[in-house]
This record gives structure tokens, C-alpha cells and sequence, in this order.
């Protein structure tokens, strides 16, 4: 294999690769980047790079690159990147394999890095070629992963919720997360689910997954495509006529996923409308006066004003003020960790929030336009 590579191309797909590359593990050949360097219709050059850790892989293409001979070779990760990074004076770079032996020139420097056969790499799943694939902008993609990825569980105990779970209906998607605390929910549209089963599917998806497809998301109007297997979920950034092309593949989170639609209120009586920057500041700064023993804000809901109140032993005590633009019910006070709520009104894109309570031990339900909704329990406070 010789192939000159536009040095920052190599550079930002060397380091998208080496997100998903195994760091612990008796198999060092985990711990490389697969090359594989070809040529196409036309003469077209191609450099597709391959990462994985098992659980969730990485194939990325990029056609910023000369080949002058087709090959393949598998190089430590840490390295290769290393390497690319330092060379930063240098427009372009060099890679010749010689056996398994990978030669990286500059213009001043050379580099010969020990790697594999490229052979001992496992294999990695492709996009599947059928036509059982859904299809979405990027930018919608994004939004799902964002509005629910932060309420999902951290806790290996409860492995069904360390992901997110992801169900389509139809063209209809949604995104749900939950730590047992807080549940997240959002909605989208499909641009296309041909081919796609007449039968609702859903699957749980790793968040460290969820977390590296957002890293390929650079344009929000670019196509993705979405396939799901009985064991993993499919995504493909990008068309042959791009620069780059991505697919991303992991397995599946197993379990069940909680019976969600169980946990969001349906009778809540008392509703008050807020500006969604005026809400998160009163709430930044109740929150001021909390420690890990009184980690709760409380607030009072009374015809046109919320207060918001905390108080910590040997701190202090904080009341602030915030306006509603509008209040429907009987005046309430109930108690909510102030950091779940600043979680979701940071995600929210609609100006206008609302919050949607019933007694001091029901959850609360707070609603940002017509595609998202977040349940969060309330607290007991003394």
C-alpha cells in the first residue's frame, strides 16, 4: 500500500476512528487502525480506515487521498495519531507499507511503525445494501440524541436504561431515556422508511454509541440512514459523492426497556408557561445555595409569579423571583433537584416552556413544543 493523504483529512479521521478503538485489551491488534487503501471507477482514490472494541465500530472513508497502490495494513491507533499530529507544518503525508511494517514521510521526518497483519483484524459490519433502512436529516438525528441522551442511566446494575431506547412507528421516531429520576422523550420525523417494516420496531442503543454519532454529524441537512438488525443498529453518514463517509455499528443494549408511556403523568391540573432563558436563570441561581445534603430547590406556583427558594446549613438561603407568562390552578410548592431541570432546559429549542404539575409527591411534567416532553420526580424538602 502507498498512499499520500491531505494531512488534516488523515488527521480528523485518524482521531474520529480512534474514538471507538480499544484502549484495555489482551489482543493488541484491537488496539490498531485498519487501512485500506483503493482505487475506484475513474482512477478515484479511497482511504477507508476501520476502528473497533468490539461493541461498537467504526468504518470511515475518505476520497482526500492519492493512491498509488491498493493495500491494506493495521497500525497501533496511538501512534498513527500521534504521528499525523506532530507532522503539523506538512500539507500532505506519506504512507507505504512494507510487509507489516507502515513508513509515514514528511517533508523533513520519517517514521517506520510496527503494526499486524491486516488479516488478524476482525470483521466489521457494512451498511446493509437492502432497502430496510429508514432515512433522516442529520440535524434531526442530532436533536433526538441530545434531548435524551443526558437522562439515561450510568449505573451498570440497571443495564436495560444505560442506553436510549429508539422506536419507530411508521415515519414517526422517537428517542427515550431514563435513570429511574428523570425520563426524557423526543419525537421526529422520518424523510423515508422504505422498505422499512410495516411493524413498530425499537431497540436499545449504547449511549458511548449514541455520543460518537454525534461527532459525524457536520452538516444538519446531510442525510443518515438508519438500519436495525435483531443484534445491532446501523448508521450511515454520507453518499458516495462525499468526501468523507461514515458508517457507525454497535450492538444492541439487551433487556427491557421500562414501559415508559406508564410513567408520564396524564391528569396534571396546574399549568404555568415560562420564557425558557428566564426559567433556567432562577433556577442557576437558586441552585447556588445547595450542597449534596439539601441538593433541592423548592418552588411556589402562585397565580402570575414562581419563587424559587433553597437554603443550606452553614451556607446560606437564596429566593429569586421569576415571571410566568402565564398560570392555570391552585397555588402548589413542591421540591426538585435544580440540576435535572437545568439538564433539560438546555436542550429545549423552543422559546416557550411549560410545566405541568399535580400534588408535591407527583412528578412534574415539563413540555418544549410539540415534540418534547421530560418527566422528573420531585424531591422531599425539610
Amino acid at each position: 500500500m502507498k498512499v499520500i493523504c491531505d494531512r488534516p483529512a488523515l488527521l480528523d479521521a485518524v482521531n474520529l476512528v480512534s474514538g471507538v478503538v480499544a484502549t484495555r485489551t489482551p489482543k493488541p491488534q484491537l488496539q490498531c487502525v485498519k487501512m485500506m487503501a483503493a482505487k475506484g471507477a475513474g482512477g478515484v482514490g479511497s482511504l477507508t480506515m476501520v476502528g473497533t472494541d468490539q461493541e461498537v465500530s467504526i468504518r470511515l472513508t475518505t476520497t482526500q487521498v492519492d493512491v498509488q497502490k491498493p493495500g491494506e495494513a493495521l497500525i497501533p491507533a496511538d501512534k498513527l495519531r500521534q504521528i499525523v499530529q506532530a507532522e503539523d507544518s506538512e500539507p500532505t503525508l506519506t504512507l507505504e507499507t512494507e510487509g507489516d511494517v507502515c513508513h509515514i514521510r514528511g517533508g523533513d521526518a520519517r517514521f517506520k511503525v510496527y503494526g499486524y497483519p491486516a488479516a488478524d483484524f476482525p470483521p466489521i459490519p457494512e451498511f446493509p445494501a437492502s432497502k430496510a433502512a429508514m432515512t433522516m436529516t442529520a440535524g434531526d438525528l442530532q436533536d433526538l440524541i441530545s434531548k435524551t441522551i443526558f437522562a439515561a442511566a450510568r449505573e451498570t446494575s440497571r443495564y436495560a436504561i444505560n442506553g436510549v431506547l429508539l422506536r419507530r412507528d411508521g415515519k414517526r421516531l422517537e428517542m427515550v431515556a431514563t435513570d429511574g429520576r428523570r425520563l426524557a422523550l423526543a419525537r421526529s420525523s422520518l424523510t423515508s422508511a422504505d422498505g422499512a417494516a410495516k411493524e413498530p420496531q425499537s431497540c436499545i442503543i449504547p449511549t458511548k454509541a449514541l455520543n460518537l454519532g454525534l461527532k459525524f454529524i457536520r452538516d444538519p441537512e446531510q442525510a443518515v440512514r438508519l438500519s436495525i438488525t435483531p443484534n445491532q443498529a446501523l448508521f450511515s453518514f454520507g453518499d458516495e459523492g462525499d468526501a468523507t463517509r461514515c458508517v457507525l455499528a454497535t450492538n444492541l443494549v439487551e433487556g427491557a426497556f421500562p414501559p415508559y408511556e406508564d410513567v408520564i403523568p396524564k391528569e396534571q391540573d396546574k399549568k404555568a408557561t415560562f420564557d425558557r432563558d428566564v426559567l433556567a436563570s432562577g433556577v442557576k441561581r437558586a441552585a447556588l445555595l445547595t450542597n449534596e445534603e439539601s441538593r433541592g430547590v423548592r418552588l411556589a406556583l402562585e397565580n402570575d409569579r414562581l419563587r424559587l427558594s433553597s437554603r443550606a446549613p452553614e451556607m446560606g438561603e437564596a429566593e429569586i423571583d421569576v415571571p410566568m407568562t402565564g398560570y392555570e390552578g391552585e397555588p402548589i410548592e413542591i421540591g426538585f433537584n435544580p440540576q435535572f431541570i437545568t439538564d433539560a432546559l438546555k436542550v429545549m429549542s423552543d422559546q416557550s416552556v411549560v410545566v405541568e404539575l399535580k400534588a408535591p409527591n407527583k412528578p412534574g411534567l415539563i413540555k418544549s413544543g410539540a415534540d418534547f416532553l421530560y418527566v422528573v420526580m420531585p424531591v422531599n424538602l425539610q
